[in-house]
């Protein structure tokens, strides 16, 4: 009788779907899905910059000794390592491997000197660009006759990939080699731009150049933007990508995700990322040492529930806040249990990210001052001094991100200037 109950309430369930209006209501309901992907199809002709110089344009390394840049993210629509495609090429001599922070191999932790080794399946030298030296030395660039440099990026000023290209655009300058960026999208899309523009009184290597958090630009437009409008003055060349849509996000390109770093597992932490690392100039925890970094943000101190409370109640656009308990494994906090907060982004388009960043550090200030204490590593991720002390003065976010928006607008301008797409 059960077994015929449930197929009588199976058809029943069937018959409603599809007898009211024509239609099958969604499951599951609207909202329920964080960032659902807006496109069905993309395409046929897109390809990333290394394909594009593997297929077209090999003309610039043919013949030549090559150095390469890169990290676990530089590899073809295939999946396949640009190190091995590089080395086993018969037209091309690979010479020497240059590694970001994370190292080539991408198994370092954040912050983690790397030193120079000899990689075990090619027997070439790597030097590390995050250890004793962040710029490539003349003793580096020696009998290089081309620097390749294809790593993927994640659309916000304080990764510091971007500056690892910088430097090396300005040692190739300074030794006389051309300087190639093998163009990869903008996860977040190359659209939206959002934050305080940087003050250059807080220039580091996790914000070295007059750019905002997030500048919806790619690798490429910003080697450009950096060539010309910070005196670099290299031979650049961009390869540009073929069928990228500016307005796309990574999940809606062809693209698999490739961790850009061992906290970067997902696009969703990318999504998240240029507002909740502001919780790294604190000392409550942004989640790493969790599933969940920069998605998870709390401390031992902090009542997730009144958390939560107070963030849903200021109604930030795209965003809902949950209440939620994390034990981080290193990191702030380690082996202890926190309460706090994690981020659902429920419309992606809609959200923004730098200010709900903001939010989350202004609702954990007013609620648990002690806790937050502010380090001068806060005002170099934001890129200035007076946030800071426009949420210790109450100051709204709006009233915030309202201070920040002329130099934004002008940023703008300038950018529009190095748009490939």
């Amino acid at each position: 009788m059960k077994k015929f109950a449930s197929v009588v309430l199976t058809a029943v369930m069937m018959f409603s779907i599809f007898s009211v209006g024509g239609a099958a209501p969604s499951f599951p309901p609207p909202g329920l899905i964080d960032n659902p992907v807006k496109k069905v199809g993309y395409p046929k002709h897109f390809k990333l910059g290394v394909d594009v110089l593997l297929e077209e344009q090999m003309d610039l390394i043919k013949g030549k000794r090559v150095g390469l840049i890169t990290n676990p993210t530089g590899v073809d629509q295939n999946l396949n390592s640009i190190v091995d495609i590089v080395y086993k090429h018969p037209e091309v001599e690979l010479r020497a491997l240059y590694g970001p922070e994370h190292g080539v191999r991408g198994d370092a932790q954040a912050g983690k000197y790397v030193e120079f080794y000899v990689d075990e399946e090619t027997n070439l030298p790597v030097y590390s660009l995050y250890g004793k030296t962040r710029k490539p030395t003349p003793q580096m660039l020696e009998d290089i006759e081309v620097l390749l440099f294809d790593i993927q990026d994640v659309g916000t000023r304080f990764y510091t990939y971007i500056y690892t290209m910088a430097y090396a655009m300005e040692a190739a300058k300074e030794n006389n080699i051309p300087f190639i960026v093998l163009d990869r999208p903008n996860p977040l899309g190359g659209e939206k731009v959002e934050g305080p523009v940087l003050d250059s009184k807080f220039s580091s290597f996790i914000g070295l150049y007059e750019i905002p958090l997030r500048h919806g630009m790619t690798a490429g437009e910003l080697a450009q933007l950096f060539n010309e409008e910070f005196g670099i003055g290299c031979d650049l060349t961009v390869v540009k990508m073929e069928g990228w849509e500016r307005d796309s996000y990574y999940d809606e390109t062809p693209l698999h995700w490739v961790l850009p770093s061992p906290n970067m597992p997902t696009l969703d932490t990318a999504i998240v990322y240029p507002g909740a690392a502001l919780m790294e100039g604190t000392a409550v925890s942004e989640g790493r040492g969790t599933v969940k970094p920069f998605e998870f943000i709390g401390a031992p101190a902090i009542n997730g529930t009144h958390l939560a409370k107070r963030l849903n109640d200021m109604q930030m656009p795209g965003v809902q806040f949950r209440a939620t308990s994390f034990t981080p494994q290193f990191s702030k906090h380690s082996g202890k249990l926190s309460g706090g907060i994690q981020i659902h982004v429920t419309d992606r388009d809609a959200y923004r990210s730098v200010e709900t960043g903001i939010a989350i550090v202004k609702a954990i200030y007013d609620l648990y001052p002690s806790e937050v204490k502010f380090s001068s590593f806060f005002n170099h991720l934001i890129g200035n001094n007076w946030v800071v002390e426009d949420i210790k003065q109450g100051k709204s976010v709006e009233e915030i991100s309202n201070r920040w928006q002329p130099e934004l607008e002008q940023f703008k301008e300038v950018r529009s200037k190095y748009l490939l797409y």
